[in-house]
């Protein structure tokens, strides 16, 4: 390629790179639940990517100006406010399957994000891969990055495919210098989608797990738990007890996990966690909502039916199509919320909604009653409220040509 050419070439890709950052984006007109806005766009993708980071932008040793180290997706964020600012320490999968942390940063949370300079450097154990960081920002003063550190199974050698996950764990004061701690050790080989509680519980850090079935308490169905650790720099759990269980033909039957950290609301801890059914398609990711007590945060008192976010659209369609996955959501002190979800392994978006809308879903939208007969009733019950409700104020309702 001609010096032109090549000159001609970078221009066109930093002026469309230019304007998919500086593109604004809007509430969906085809949604509207009451409860949340969806958005047209994602508020973050692969093509976000800085170019740096994907190209070698030297002519002499890339003439083509080819793409040297592509992005597969951008996807399972942990979300801080810091500084007035959104932050989304994003999942950068690579074209070569590993997936690395890059922290991006808007203005407003839903459009705008741009990557900071430099992925995220977070010292290593020796695993091969690490994805999903939940983060926490806890009493002690610390901001806690906790993330699935994924290793080879060295007992089965002739078995590539064969992996075990660990929860690795990282700190840091600024977002920017991030301190590698020994991974998490409990009582099961495997650990996932384990999160930080952000205050004290009698002393220790509560430490949200998903530990295998079989480590866990005894005459369980598995689940979500709980459990107790002394330290954060010498992390060791032993009893997990499960305090959100998977149950049969609901949303969280196949398995369940933490999504991001729990926020603190004047009626509870409030959580928006993944459950997973089996379909003919495949396994069916969503999000759904509960409360934990305040004094007792291991302690549900809402349980709302059904999922809060299914994806929609084209939001099932990507790597692992039919997903939502969220580790992050950020609460500003106007009680605005934003909770930010993946879709199907592929890219990022945000729901907005507010704490007091979130409140009003979980203690009064109906339990799941876990029988269709009775999922029925709920609904004749509802269309009678209804039905007595629309009687009383009929002419109200023709004289505003409702």
């Amino acid at each position: 390629m001609e010096t032109k050419e090549f000159d001609q070439r970078m221009v066109r890709l930093r002026e469309r790179h230019e304007q998919l950052l500086a593109r604004k984006n809007s509430i969906s007109s085809g949604w509207d639940n009451g409860l949340y806005d969806r958005y047209v766009n994602p508020v973050v993708a692969r093509d976000h990517i800085p170019l740096e980071w994907r190209y070698d932008l030297s002519p002499e040793t890339n003439p083509h100006l080819i793409e040297r180290l592509g992005v597969n997706a951008v996807l399972n964020a942990g979300a801080i406010e810091w500084e007035g600012k959104y932050m989304l320490v994003c999942r950068i999968e690579g074209n070569d399957r590993k997936s690395f942390f890059g922290i991006a940063e808007s203005e407003n949370g839903i459009d705008g994000f741009r990557f900071w300079e430099e992925p995220c450097e977070i010292g290593s154990q020796g695993e091969t891969n690490a994805y999903d960081m939940r983060l926490t920002r806890h009493e002690d003063g610390w901001i806690y990055g906790l993330f699935c550190a994924e290793y080879h199974d060295d007992s089965q050698p002739k078995d590539p495919s064969a992996a075990t996950a660990a929860c690795g764990i990282v700190r840091t004061k600024d977002l920017k210098k991030w301190e590698r701690l020994p991974d998490l050790k409990s009582n099961s080989p495997q650990q996932r989608n384990v999160v930080l509680h952000p205050e004290f519980v009698d002393g220790k850090y509560l430490l949200y797990t998903r530990p295998l079935d079989g480590f866990m308490t005894a005459g369980t169905l598995g689940g979500i738990s709980w459990a107790l650790a002394d330290s954060m720099e010498n992390p060791v759990v032993d009893e997990e007890k499960v305090m959100d269980p998977r149950v049969y033909h609901t949303v969280k039957e196949s398995k369940n996990g933490m999504g991001g950290t729990p926020i603190k609301t004047e009626k509870g801890w409030l959580h928006v966690d993944h459950g997973v059914r089996n379909t003919a398609a495949g396994l069916r990711y969503v999000l759904y909502a509960t409360l934990y007590d305040l004094d007792d945060p291991t302690k549900m008192i809402a349980n709302p039916g059904g999922h809060l976010i299914a994806p929609l659209g084209d939001e099932r369609v990507g790597d692992v199509s039919n997903v939502a996955f969220s580790n992050g959501m950020i609460a500003k002190e106007d009680g605005s919320l934003f909770i930010y979800y993946a879709s199907s392994d592929t890219r990022m978006h945000v729901a907005t909604t507010t704490v007091e809308k979130m409140l009003d879903y979980v203690f009064n939208t109906p339990a799941d009653p876990l029988t269709t007969d009775q999922c029925v009733q709920q609904r004749l019950e509802l269309i009678a409220k209804n039905r007595d409700y629309l009687e009383g104020v009929r002419e109200e309702i023709i004289e505003k040509g409702m």
